[in-house]
């Protein structure tokens, strides 16, 4: 089954770090473009960071400066480094791999940033 399992999230206070990641099952072939999302109750999901296979990212403005993201291609992997953590950033995060032939999403992840 083709899937994508992520890993890492948890607790952590203001101005902590946390990193996200990401693995698919299988090998995407180019070109595609991995992302991060994350939700909070009541509101859809945000499009937080995205990379594209030849290198292009992108950010929402309100993490710019505070999370980088990256990834691998063999395996298909994508990371989220987030520092400097607010609790606004508090959410379910999800990765997200979209090609021309598939799209696929993570299970969810959950980050906490105490006050």
């Amino acid at each position: 089954q083709v899937q994508l399992v992520e890993s890492g999230g948890g607790l952590v206070q203001t101005g902590g770090s946390l990193t996200l990641a990401c693995a698919a099952s299988v090998v995407i072939d180019r070109p595609y473009a991995m992302g991060w999302y994350r939700q909070v109750p009541g509101k859809s999901r945000e499009l937080v960071a995205s990379l594209t296979s030849d290198g292009t990212d992108e950010y929402v403005d309100s993490v710019k400066g505070r999370f980088t993201i990256s990834g691998d291609n063999v395996p298909n992997s994508v990371f989220l480094q987030m520092d400097s953590l607010k609790p606004e950033d508090t959410a379910v995060y999800y990765c997200n791999f979209k090609s021309l032939a598939i799209e696929l999403w993570g299970q969810g992840a959950q980050v906490t940033v105490s006050s």
